[in-house]
């Protein structure tokens, strides 16, 4: 395919973030040419650029599919407490491979929609996951055409031992049940994921195994150790939660005398592979390890918002040469949408300083969310840019839209205006997988009367799981408040901490 005269946001190392107007041309999976008045090839298609815009696909660099169950379920809880009843402790069901399946094209078809191309999904299934589970997930995207990082996500400690004083604010007659769950061995998971390489990796030259330790404080140490060798083996993407409320600041203090960042540092497994989740609570010489390392954040403004997890030190990460992407997180939020979340994070960091030089400009935060995602996944020399011999994963957008009408600085169009409403086309690896509309590789309307059935009795079963999880309710409250009393040099609340520090002094851990 030729297209011509298109407007082009390329993020490529000529033009960087400024529109220029010019000809592509696509051969197989590749960006064969670019250039300005190219003249078509016999065969070849012709697509008029006029009146159109091309950039590269969006990568959303964090995202839990499994999360599309319960979407609109829960509001109100910070993270701990969400996690009882979303990931629940006790009495977890095994999902289905076929639903599983589905759930996961609910998402990536919603993705696709808004103008992603790739997604790094961070699947959790408790207490562990199967490989047939894994499969559906990899199926799923392969099936859709989209571009997906998949995990298998892995926590090998007890719960109540990755919260403080889990054992003392759990009664102990609960903390046994947690006890006899079985949770996967060190050896068992480096098997898993062995196996997991040689069937998935490298799928249709689109798919990817991610290893995915849920945390510092929830995977043993050995394991993080092991799994950051072998993804430095394989190089693959290390996918870890770090730093993402005030609980797991204190944490840190109390589990390892340092901050997590620290931790993971001083045990070696910080490096170019590896993306952290979140990073709210991270102090400057957190960030400073991480810009030294290599390693890249995924940003989840809005998902942080709605657990009132905190704001993340934007301007700061890229400061200390953090590589930054952006991403959605879970579906608490409500969506996987990705220009939802490149609004909000332009918008949320200007109200943290008054010095306007610091606030994110469109190009820093549309590059977060092409370029920043490209580099997170490992995948920069392939995505990420409009570059000759890089990968044909392009979104078209319609200019003569609502969103870019009147026309002024496209690059503000996109991150304010811009709903994925004008776009036209999205292309991966040189496929055509939505266009006019509609998706061009899936019936998006039997997938999600298919969903909704088998999702209806899940969804009865999982109320009767909530209810036996709530016997953790008033326990981790009572942690979430004693976390929230406690002093700290890094404050990521709007409100400075004379304002709510008074709200954790009630608890029955305040002076334990």
């Amino acid at each position: 395919m030729l297209i011509q005269g298109c407007e082009i946001l390329g993020f490529d190392p000529e033009h960087n973030s400024t529109p220029y107007r010019g000809d592509i041309r696509l051969e197989g999976a590749l960006i064969a040419e670019i250039g300005d008045g190219l003249a078509p090839k016999a065969g070849e298609t012709v697509l008029d650029g006029l009146g159109k815009l091309v950039t590269p696909g969006l990568v959303n660099a964090h995202l839990h599919s499994q999360e599309a169950l319960f979407k609109g379920r829960y509001d109100n809880l910070p993270l701990e407490l969400w996690m009882l009843y979303a990931y629940p402790i006790l009495n977890a069901q095994r999902i289905s491979p076929e639903l599983i399946y589905l759930r996961t094209m609910l998402v990536g078809m919603e993705a696709l929609r808004n103008g992603v191309t790739t997604v790094v999904d961070d699947v959790i299934e408790l207490p562990a996951q199967s490989m047939d589970q894994l499969d559906a997930v990899f199926r799923a995207y392969d099936d859709l055409g989209i571009r997906a990082n998949v995990s298998g996500h892995i926590i090998n400690r007890p719960f109540v031992d990755t919260v403080p004083f889990g054992r003392h604010a759990v009664p102990a007659e609960v903390s046994a049940q947690v006890d006899a769950i079985e949770l996967v061995t060190e050896a068992e998971y480096l098997d898993y994921s062995i196996e997991a390489f040689s069937r998935f990796h490298g799928r249709s030259g689109r798919l990817r195994y991610v290893l995915a330790p849920s945390g510092p404080q929830r995977v043993t140490e050995p394991l993080l150790i092991k799994m950051a060798e072998l993804a430095r083996v394989q190089d693959a993407q290390y996918h870890i939660h770090v730093l993402e409320t005030k609980m797991q600041a204190e944490t840190g203090k109390i589990l390892y005398g340092r901050t997590l960042v620290e931790y993971l540092s001083d045990i070696g497994v910080l490096d170019k592979h590896t993306t952290l989740a979140h990073s709210i609570w991270v102090s400057d010489e957190d960030m400073r390890i991480l810009g030294e390392a290599g390693a890249s954040v995924a940003h989840n403004p809005i998902a942080n918002s709605k657990l009132g997890a905190g704001i993340a030190p934007f301007r700061k990460l890229l400061d200390f040469g953090v590589n930054v992407a952006l991403g959605s997180d879970g579906l608490c939020n409500g969506s996987a949408r990705m220009f939802d979340v490149i609004r909000m994070a332009a918008l949320l960091h200007k109200v943290t300083t008054p010095n306007f030089e610091e606030w994110p400009s469109a190009e820093e935060v549309l590059s977060a969310a092409t370029l920043g995602g490209a580099r997170s996944c490992l995948l920069e020399e392939s995505i990420g840019s409009i570059e000759v011999g890089k990968a044909a994963d392009l979104v078209i957008y319609d200019l003569n839209t609502i969103p870019f009408t009147p026309r002024n600085d496209i690059r503000n169009h996109l991150v304010y205006s811009e709903d994925g409403s004008s776009i036209d086309r999205v292309f991966v690896n040189g496929e055509i997988v939505f266009e006019s509309g509609a998706l061009t590789k899936v019936d998006q309307s039997a997938m999600l009367e298919e969903f909704r059935d088998l999702a209806a009795h899940a969804l009865r079963n999982h109320g009767d799981i909530e209810k036996a999880n709530a016997v953790f309710h008033q326990p981790f409250v009572d942690i979430h408040e004693w976390a929230s009393s406690q002093p700290s040099s890094v404050n990521r609340y709007s409100t400075p901490p004379v304002d709510w520090n008074d709200y954790g002094r009630g608890s029955p851990l305040y002076h334990v």
